[in-house]
C-alpha cells in the first residue's frame, strides 16, 4: 500500500471526526479542550486498527455497531440541546459538558474511530507497516479534529447563536447518518 494511499485512508477515516467537531466547536471550546479531544481521537484512531488487526470480526462487529449506535445517540443528544438553547437564548455552552466529562470523550472518540477498528480487520490481509500505517490514521484524525473543533470555535465566535444552531443541526444530520446503515 502506498504512502499516497495510506493517507487518503487517513483523511477518509478523520472525516466524521472533523465534521462531530465543527459542530462541537461552534458551541465554544477552550484551547485546553481542543488539545485533549484531538489527542483522545488521534489516540483511538491509533489503537483501533491495531485492536482491528488482532481481534475478531465478529466481536468488532458487535462492539463497533453498539458503540457507534451510543456515540450517534449522544450526537443527536448534543445537537437537540444546542438547538434548544439557540432558540431559547440561553446558555449555548450546554454541550461542551461531554468534553470535560471523561465517559462522554471517551464515547465520543470511540464512536469516530469505529470505522478504523473496521479498517484494520482488512488491514491484516495487506502487505503494510501496520504500526506505521496506524501512527498517520491517528495522527492525520488529530489534525482534523483540532481543525474541526478550531473552525468550530472561530465560525461560533463570529456568528454567535445562529453558530449555535448550526452546530446543532449538524451534529443531529451526523448522529442520524449514523444510525442510518
Amino acid at each position: 500500500m502506498s504512502l499516497l494511499t495510506v493517507l487518503a485512508l487517513a483523511v477518509a477515516l478523520g472525516t466524521d471526526a472533523f465534521s462531530m467537531c465543527l459542530g462541537l466547536g461552534m458551541a465554544g471550546v477552550t484551547r485546553r479542550q481542543i488539545l485533549i479531544v484531538s489527542l483522545t481521537v488521534l489516540v483511538f484512531h491509533i489503537v483501533m486498527p491495531l485492536l482491528g488487526w488482532y481481534a475478531g470480526e465478529f466481536v468488532g462487529t458487535l462492539a463497533g455497531r453498539a458503540a457507534g449506535i451510543a456515540g450517534a445517540l449522544l450526537l443527536v443528544y448534543l445537537g437537540v440541546k444546542m438547538i434548544r438553547s439557540a432558540w431559547k437564548g440561553g446558555d449555548a455552552a450546554d454541550p461542551r459538558v461531554v468534553l470535560v466529562n471523561t465517559w462522554g470523550l471517551l464515547l465520543l472518540a470511540a464512536s469516530v474511530s469505529m470505522d478504523a477498528l473496521s479498517v484494520g480487520f482488512s488491514l491484516g490481509t495487506r502487505q503494510v507497516n501496520l504500526p506505521v500505517t496506524a501512527g498517520i490514521i491517528g495522527v492525520t484524525a488529530g489534525v482534523m479534529t483540532a481543525a474541526g473543533l478550531v473552525l468550530g470555535r472561530f465560525v461560533g465566535i463570529r456568528v454567535g447563536e445562529r453558530a449555535v444552531l448550526g452546530g446543532g443541526l449538524l451534529l443531529v444530520g451526523i448522529g442520524l447518518r449514523m444510525i442510518m446503515p
